[in-house]
């Protein structure tokens, strides 16, 4: 995707010299769009939506011509564009029929989605609006030192949210490191990936999507509220009052804690605080894992630089050798190994850039 990721890892068992040799990857995740056309042989429920109006509307269209038509005199001329606007209706009615047929397939999907071009490619967002693309989201480990290729895989996903623990466990056994840090952008910010990374020994760094709907409008949001661990669970508001915890459920699959104070009604913030009778915060069973992802990220901004410094290396140079950014096959298993050989020739030649064609022979052929 249009997302990076990046992430290092500590390696304890590899010395040199007797000392303790650290080694970092980076991770980069990628589009990379399989036909010029595929847009338009992409459909989805929105998509098939908004082609049907177009369709309708251009069928109204016509047939407003053809009623004006019918008001003038007969001319050669009229007798003319009366035939091109008829032979336009049934091209219509032929492409509202096929346009019936795809969105019968689409709806039969499990994602309800088809590609006709590739089959096992989707519709991915990106940076730029209305500029999404369909491909295959490709996600690639980095070494942040040789910028060599430690791990990837080819996915129809066209989100990032998932994808983080996935690529980070995947580095982490190819490196055999006991720990990894992995940083990322805000794309992959996930809580369930992120629990996921913590449970497989991996340490996150990535800032939060900015989604705050009270921040937006001018009011304080979640993170103006001080949680006080040591006060018997409870939080602390920009007014100074304090918000006790009150009750936990369930939503989403996630345990939610919830917390608000009964004094917001004479609070000379309120309107900046909340339009309810009270301001509510919660707080995830795990909240302190992201509260520690923030707090690294606020301690080292810079790795935010380096995940940028590193990543476009290998998005660059492959996206380039490949020419126009296409893949030559189709469907995920082909594309899967095309990019395994695209990945190969990116590390050798790293390697040899790096030691030279001599030392390189030397070691493969031990």
């Amino acid at each position: 995707m249009s997302s990076t990721l990046s992430a290092t890892t500590s390696q304890p068992e590899l010395a040199v010299d007797g000392e303790i040799e650290q080694r970092k990857i980076s991770d980069v995740t990628f589009d990379l769009e399989l036909r010029p056309d595929n847009r338009d042989k992409n459909f989805t429920r929105a998509k098939v939506e908004r082609r049907r109006v177009q369709l309708e509307e251009s069928v109204a269209r016509y047939l407003s011509q053809l009623d004006t038509a019918d008001r003038q005199e007969p001319t050669e001329a009229l007798a003319v564009k009366v035939i091109r606007l008829k032979e336009k209706l049934t091209k219509l009615k032929e492409q509202m029929g096929k346009l019936a047929g795809y969105e019968k397939q689409m709806l039969a999907s499990p994602d309800q989605q088809i590609s006709l071009t590739d089959p096992d490619s989707r519709s991915m967002a990106t940076s730029g609006r209305g500029s999404g693309v369909v491909g295959d989201n490709v996600q690639v480990a980095v070494d942040t030192e040789g910028h060599l290729i430690v791990a990837h895989e080819v996915t129809n996903s066209g989100s990032d949210r998932a994808q983080l623990a996935n690529i980070a466990k995947q580095a982490k056994a190819v490196l055999k490191a006991e720990a990894l840090e992995a940083v990322a952008d805000r794309g992959y910010f996930s809580s369930p990936e992120i629990l996921e990374c913590h449970e497989a020994g991996i340490t996150v760094t990535l800032p939060k999507p900015l989604t705050s709907g009270a921040k937006a409008e001018g009011r304080f949001g979640k993170q103006d509220f001080v949680y006080l661990p040591t006060e018997d669970d409870a939080y602390r508001c920009p007014a100074g009052e304090r918000l006790p915890y009150r009750y936990t459920n369930e939503e989403a699959g996630k345990m939610l804690r919830r917390y608000w104070t009964t004094a917001c009604q004479n609070c000379s913030l309120k309107r900046q605080c909340t339009t309810g009778p009270e301001r509510r915060i919660t707080r995830w069973e795990h909240e302190h894992l992201l509260e520690a992802v923030q707090q690294r990220l606020d301690t080292n901004p810079q790795t935010m630089r380096q995940r940028r410094e590193t990543v476009e290396h290998p998005f660059g140079t492959i996206k380039a050798r490949m020419g126009a950014t296409h893949f030559l096959t189709k469907t995920l298993p082909k594309v899967g190994a095309e990019m395994a050989l695209a990945v190969l020739a990116y590390n050798l030649t790293r390697v040899m850039n790096i030691v030279g064609i001599k030392p390189l022979m030397v070691a493969l052929a031990r």
